[in-house]
C-alpha cells in the first residue's frame, strides 16, 4: 500500500482547501479520479472527488478512514475492483474487500446511502471479462442479501454495444479509461439510480 502514499496525502490535504460542505463523496480508482467533469455533472449534489489512481478495492478499504476524515456526506459513490482483477486477485478476494469496505463505512457513517458502481466491461481488459462478470455477481449478491443501505449500480449492461462487446466510443485511446461519452452514460445511470433509491429529484 506504500506506493499510494503521496496521493493519499494530497487527498488528506484537499479537505482543508474546500470552501463548501460536500454532500456526495465519489471514492475509488482512476475511473473516479479522472472524472474531470464530476462537479458539473453532479452539481446539484455538491460532490467531492476522492479517487486515487491505480487503487484497488482493497486499497479503498485500507485508506477509507484517512481519506474521509472530516467529511460528513449524505451519500457515498464507489467504483473500484477493476485493478484488483488486473493485478491477479480472485473475484472472491474482491468480494471480501468489498465486505471490509462496507464495515468501515458502517463504523463511520452508520446506514448512510451508498452506491457501488459495477465493474465496467473495458476493451483493454476484455480477456478478463468472465472474472469481471463473476466479481459483479458476487458483490451484487452481497449487497442484495446483507446491506440495505448499499445500492448496486449496473453500468456493465448499458456499456455493451448490442449486448456483445463494449462500445469503443465510451473509452479513450487506451481502451480502459472513460471518454466524455462514457462518463455521460455513467452520469445518467447513476442519477437515475440515486433518484429511485432516495426518492428525490437527483435524476
Amino acid at each position: 500500500m506504500l506506493w499510494y502514499e503521496d496521493e493519499i496525502q494530497l487527498l488528506e490535504m484537499q479537505r482543508a482547501s474546500l470552501n463548501y460542505q460536500p454532500e456526495t463523496v465519489f471514492y475509488g480508482s482512476s475511473s473516479i479520479r479522472q472524472w474531470t467533469e464530476l462537479a458539473e455533472d453532479f452539481k446539484d449534489m455538491n460532490p467531492v472527488n476522492l479517487g486515487f489512481g491505480g487503487s484497488t478495492l482493497a486499497a479503498c478499504a485500507w485508506f477509507f478512514e484517512r481519506i474521509l476524515t472530516d467529511y460528513t456526506p449524505n451519500r457515498i459513490v464507489v467504483y473500484a475492483g477493476d485493478n484488483d482483477l488486473a493485478d491477479g486477485r480472485h473475484p472472491q478476494e474482491i468480494a471480501i474487500s468489498f465486505e471490509y469496505l462496507t464495515k468501515r463505512v458502517a463504523e463511520k457513517y452508520g446506514s448512510i446511502p451508498c452506491y457501488f458502481i459495477s465493474l465496467k466491461p473495458s476493451l483493454a481488459r476484455w480477456g478478463l471479462i468472465e472474472q469481471f462478470k463473476y466479481a459483479n455477481e458476487l458483490i451484487s449478491a452481497v449487497i442484495e442479501s446483507k446491506h440495505v443501505n448499499w445500492h448496486w449500480v449496473d453500468i456493465f449492461t448499458p456499456m455493451l454495444a448490442d449486448g456483445d462487446r463494449p462500445d469503443p466510443e465510451y473509452f479513450v485511446a487506451d481502451g480502459l479509461h472513460l471518454s466524455r461519452k462514457g462518463y455521460q452514460l455513467w452520469t445518467s445511470v447513476l442519477k437515475n439510480d440515486i433518484g429511485l433509491a432516495e426518492g428525490n429529484i437527483h435524476r
